[in-house]
């Protein structure tokens, strides 16, 4: 058995410079205030850290910046699934030669409608090529995004025929059902993609969520899991309702634009708004909005939240 990074797990955010290139002190800085607030580990180069608008290259340099910066690898799962054999087993290898906790690997997503054999083809070959006895694979299901999934029956065949090395899977679908059947592959890590089902995904033995919006509320998340842990259950309850609506509310919005937005507004650092085409960046308007309706709807204190200012006292 792998122990898994217990907790939340953020798909730390990538911002960039006006020019494009990844703004690497922002990333750092970033990637240790999430660290702060209580996250167990980081997944960069995830979806919300727009991956496929990363280069190799870039990708490198970057998780040996936040090496550089002090985070440490054993708290790192970064994404490193492409297209291609050649170039994620490249981005696999050099995240296990760091140390890394682990690798989340997409599925081939160009190919639709491929068979099963094919995406267990696909994984087996990667676990060839990558070659490294310490390769702790989790598998990235988000069809919704990708095109492509993977079925269950892949899933629990790859982790039966690879033991201690496909260790896990984060499951994004939104599907509770696929969710709970993946729990059903014994000795399998299942996170969710969010932390909507966290109490559910918590009394079914998982270890935590990896979530969008534990770029800005890490810590909410993180305690109902400490909540869930001291078996306080009910007071886990509780606050899953308010960190639910808060992960509602920005949904709406587009969780990749929205939450740079609001820490563009935030920090006071425009770059944080930037985002790399083919997404938009959210109109500053947009973002006061979206941070006036959290100050009015849920008592959210974005500056609090994010540990850069204390909270306002009790009126």
């Amino acid at each position: 058995m792998s122990s898994p990074l217990r907790g939340v797990v953020a798909p730390i955010l990538t911002p960039f410079n006006p020019d494009l290139s990844i703004a690497t002190d922002l990333f750092v800085d970033h990637a240790r205030r999430l660290l702060r607030m209580g996250c167990a580990g980081l997944a960069p180069f995830g979806t919300t850290g727009e991956a496929l608008s990363v280069g190799i290259a870039e990708r490198r340099a970057t998780l040996d910046a936040l090496l550089a910066g002090g985070v440490e690898a054993a708290r790192l799962i970064p994404g490193t699934g492409l297209t291609d054999l050649p170039g994620t087993a490249e981005l696999c290898r050099d995240a296990v030669d760091r140390g890394c906790a682990g690798v989340m690997v997409l599925p081939p997503f160009y190919y639709k409608a491929v068979p099963d054999d094919g995406l267990y083809g696909y994984y087996a070959r990667l676990i060839d090529w990558v070659g490294r006895d310490g390769l702790k694979l989790y598998l990235y299901h988000i069809p919704q995004v990708a095109g492509v999934g993977l079925p269950v029956d892949v899933v629990a065949r790859l982790h039966a025929d690879f033991p201690g090395i496909v260790v896990g899977i984060k499951d994004s679908s939104g599907d509770w059902a696929n969710t709970a059947a993946l729990f059903g592959i014994e000795g399998l890590i299942v996170y969710p993609g969010s932390e909507l089902p966290l109490l559910d995904a918590l009394d079914l033995g998982g270890p935590g969520c990896i979530s969008a919006t534990a770029n800005l509320n890490a810590g909410g998340i993180a305690e109902v899991v400490r909540r869930f842990d001291a078996g306080d259950r009910a007071g886990a309850a509780a606050l899953h309702g308010e960190i639910a609506a808060f992960r509602r509310l920005v949904q709406d919005y587009g969780p990749i634009p929205a939450q740079k937005g609001l820490l563009a507004l935030t920090t006071g650092d425009d770059r944080w708004a930037m985002v790399r085409p083919p997404l938009v960046a959210q109109p500053g308007t947009v973002s006061r909005e979206l941070a006036g309706r959290l100050k009015g709807e849920l008592k959210v204190d974005l500056a609090a939240l994010l540990g850069m200012a204390e909270p306002a006292a009790s009126a």
